[in-house]
């Protein structure tokens, strides 16, 4: 005991009172003592890839195989196989060469691609496609070539003969902006990466708002919901799969960006824990941990008690593995040393997961050594798992690096484990390796039959190569395969290469519609159907898809609230009212139908109400009550009086009152990563709300709180307190038709990005509504319709960095117009623009070409 103390407390001195220990990561204040005593903790020698394979710990069934290791390869963070089934590796070798990180900014990074030229599964070739890079950290296949992240930029590199990149092709300048060496920046740990192309051909990343696709001959990027932290992965209905550090596992129930669509609305289901308990049970005691000197974090015994390194997360679609293996996920951990299987079950759309060796108190796969630091996980076209070892000392980056980890570090000689790296693959004993044919070189009529392969990796590399090509002679077997194809996942990716290819029409996916049973299936098809609800076939299309609407399926009945939430018509809405009410406990239908209607949410309020089955239950007292918040937040007059109003009709059941009332109380909205805050304005009344009078009749305490609560929002004339509003002037009839016309070109020019209810889109574009821009100088927004804008530019306190471009094709009196739409709407009492002011600043700007900057726009009074 005596020993103990006195380690402890050397540990602490050495911790706390050497100046040059001092870390990034330490916390003011924050005792670091170390609780292993020093002559428990094993030495941790670097290993040969051969001895390292005898510290790890497989199922009976597995083993292990080194597939490359040093020298050959180096700091390996991402691997992928390109069309051909070759492997390419992503190697970071400038990552923390010392403790300090000095270093990191040296172009000495690269991607290569390994060969085995013997066929035994170890890599005994090299071939550097790019070198001299700084940081790499994500890369994807796509058409002849190979996107790579070095950051802060995202490039496509055509691959050509002979493995030499062609020319440098600029998708995204702003990929991975936190983490670039170049201009000072190295947050390594928390910037983009994954670059995963899913089934629904957009390329979507971990730590990251947005996605990618190519289409029309460019590149675009559109806004999705904050993903993890790194590695990306799908599951064979295409639901994403990510993590952070301490939270190995979630997934996207639904695609995100669906719940985009409503401003007013912050969905706490965007994406799943399908196994919370975050318990680990690591093979050796792990003192070199980064926060490892807190209570609660090793357990009595030295091992790591919780995932604090969860890292690139796999979900398994191969067919090496015993099938009870498909969709499960596989997540390494590399400050503890370990691989997880998490055992993945989907009952009717819930999802759910198991540790399955953890009543063992153990794990898929664990190592008695300290420096295996598994840190992605892939399937491979053979259907084995690989796992991307990158096999060095200190694998905390310097920016979070506490001094009791340098401690630790240094006390074994970790900071010296540099310049390693290990790949290796878990294969069954007993199973064949999956094969197929080599895809780089198929014709058409293989590639249509390869989505039929029991293999994601071959099913997905087969949609993406007929998606790049779009042979046209794909079409007619691709239809063919969706109608008749035996497997569901077959007709599934035979959906989506249509999608991708532009060859879903109304035709097929009434066809489908009519004829397919699987839910999944069926729940894609009605998705794909949204463009067509926005032609004039809506209603053939509407038929289609009601057609289903007593399904009892999970997946069929959340993709009908998505899509139909979008469409306005009374059949969808009366079908989204039976949905609603029946499903009360679906929290997917649930954010699924407020998500897409914002603007509406008081019509269909009132629809729910009208329902003589909708009973109380307490699950539609939550619908109700976010329904009610939406309309508060939103912050319009109309609405808000038309709910209060039908709050205070007497047909209105006491407990629905008391449900849209508390709904509508003001609440602090926790803010959603990427998302503008969601602000609380007051709202302006033309008199005192009828409905307070009936509502003080209910003898609640909770209704009692939110009446007074809402009463600070609630503004009237006469009101004690409350200034009078200033005067609006009365448009003239003149102005009257510009509005209107200014109405009708928002909808067609501008409502595609800023939304019909004017607080744009996350990422994309910047509020209108509200926005301290349109209450400004008419001169400034003149300009900005003329001649564009380029960010950064702040709006109504969030920064926004994107470029709108000029409408100098518009007419005079159509810039007045539009302008004098978006001063009048949404409340607004500012003055209209006449077009004679337009021709004013048109004359006075001829010539120029460039957008506008806001510090320009600034000067401008």
């Amino acid at each position: 005991m005596r020993m103990y103390k006195t380690i402890t407390t050397f540990a602490l001195l050495l911790v706390l009172a050497t100046p040059t220990f001092s870390q990034n990561g330490d916390k003011k204040n924050e005792a670091q003592v170390a609780p292993i005593p020093a002559d428990k903790i094993p030495p941790a020698p670097p290993l040969s890839p051969e001895d390292a394979l005898k510290t790890f710990k497989v199922p009976d069934d597995f083993e292990v195989q080194i597939v490359a290791s040093e020298p050959m390869i180096q700091n390996p963070v991402v691997v992928k196989w390109d069309r051909s089934g070759r492997l390419w590796v992503l190697e970071m070798r400038s990552y923390m060469p010392n403790a300090e990180g000095k270093g990191e900014d040296q172009p000495v990074s690269q991607v290569a691609i390994l060969h085995d030229t013997d066929g035994d599964g170890r890599m005994d070739k090299k071939t550097v496609f790019l070198g001299n890079l700084v940081m790499p950290r994500a890369m994807s296949f796509f058409q002849n070539g190979v996107l790579i992240s070095e950051p802060p930029g995202l490039y496509f590199y055509p691959i050509l003969p002979g493995d030499k990149p062609g020319k440098r092709v600029v998708v995204d300048p702003d990929y991975a902006p936190s983490a670039a060496p170049k201009e000072g920046k190295m947050n390594v740990e928390h910037a983009e990466n994954g670059l995963i192309r899913a089934i629904d051909n957009w390329f979507y990343n971990a730590k990251a708002t947005t996605k990618y696709r190519y289409t029309e001959g460019e590149w675009k990027k559109a806004p999705t919901y904050f993903k993890g932290q790194w590695g990306i992965s799908q599951d064979n209905y295409g639901r994403l799969a990510f993590n952070s550090n301490s939270d190995h596992f979630r997934m996207e129930p639904i695609r995100s960006e669906y719940l985009l669509r409503n401003p007013f609305y912050r969905s706490a289901t965007y994406s799943m824990q399908p196994l919370p308990n975050q318990t680990v049970w690591p093979a050796r005691i792990n003192p070199g941990v980064n926060r490892g000197y807190r209570k609660g974090v090793l357990r009595p015994d030295g091992r790591l008690a919780r995932f604090t390194g969860a890292s690139g997360v796999e979900i398994y679609r191969g067919a090496h593995f015993p099938p009870e293996f498909i969709g499960d996920a596989f997540v390494p951990e590399p400050t503890g040393n370990f691989v997880r299987r998490d055992d993945v079950n989907d009952q009717n759309g819930k999802l759910s997961a198991v540790n399955p060796y953890g009543k063992n108190e153990t794990e898929f796969l664990t190592s008695t050594d300290e420096i295996f630091r598994p840190v992605n996980a892939h399937v491979g076209p053979d259907g084995a798992l690989y796992l991307v070892d990158m096999y060095h000392g200190i694998i905390q980056h310097r920016h979070f690096l506490t001094s009791y980890l340098r401690s630790q570090a240094e006390s074994r000689g970790l900071e010296k484990v540099v310049s390693l790296g290990r790949i290796y693959r878990v294969v069954h004993k007993k199973r064949p390796l999956d094969k197929g044919p080599d895809l780089a070189k198929a014709d058409t009529a293989t590639l249509v039959k390869t989505l039929s392969h029991s293999s994601g990796w071959y099913r997905d590399t087969a949609q993406e190569i007929l998606i790049d090509k779009a042979p046209a002679s794909a079409i007619r077997p691709l239809k063919e395969l969706v109608l008749n194809g035996k497997s569901h996942l077959a007709r599934l990716h035979a959906l989506w290469t249509l999608s991708g290819v532009g060859y879903v029409d109304s035709e097929i996916l009434t066809k489908v519609l009519a004829k397919e049973k699987h839910g999944k299936v069926l729940a894609a098809a009605i998705r794909l159907s949204e463009p067509v609800l926005k032609t004039w076939e809506q209603e053939d299309a509407l038929n289609a898809i009601l057609k289903h609407a007593g399904r009892k399926n999970a997946d069929v009945k959340v993709q009908l609230a998505l899509t139909l939430s979008g469409v306005e018509s009374e059949r969808a809405v009366q079908a989204l009212v039976n949905l609603a009410r029946d499903n009360p406990s679906n929290k997917s239908i649930r954010d699924g139908v407020i998500s897409g209607m914002p603007g509406r949410e008081g019509k269909f309020i009132a629809a729910l109400l009208a329902d003589k089955r909708f009973k109380q239950h307490k699950d539609l007292e939550k619908l109700l009550g976010d329904l009610a918040r939406c309309v508060i937040i939103q912050g319009r007059r109309d609405p808000v009086n038309d709910l209060l109003t039908l709050i205070g009709s007497d047909s209105t059941a006491n407990w629905q009152k008391t449900a849209l009332i508390v709904g509508m109380t003001p609440q602090k909205i926790k803010s959603t990563k990427g998302l503008p805050p969601v602000r609380q304005k007051k709202v302006r009344l033309s008199e005192e709300p009828k409905a307070f009078a009936a509502l003080k009749k209910i003898k609640s305490k909770s209704v009692k709180n939110a009446l007074r609560k809402l009463d600070e929002v609630l503004i009237w004339p006469g009101k004690p307190g409350v200034e009078p509003e200033p005067p609006v002037r009365k448009l003239t009839d003149q102005e009257n038709i510009r509005f209107v016309m200014g109405k009708q070109l928002y909808g067609t020019t501008c409502g595609n990005c800023h939304q019909a209810h004017g607080f744009g889109m996350p990422g994309m574009a910047p509020p209108l509504a509200d926005s301290e821009w349109v209450a400004g100088s008419d001169e400034r927004l003149i300009r900005i319709v003329l001649q564009g804008v380029g960010g950064p530019i702040t709006v109504l306190g969030q920064k926004y960095n994107m470029d709108m471009p000029g409408h100098g094709t518009f007419s005079d009196d159509q810039v007045a117009s539009v302008l004098t739409y978006i001063r009048r709407e949404w409340d607004h009492p500012f003055d209209p623009v006449s077009p004679a002011k337009v021709a004013k600043v048109r004359k006075a700007t001829a010539g120029r070409a460039d957008g506008w900057t806001a510090e320009q726009l600034l000067k401008i009074k």
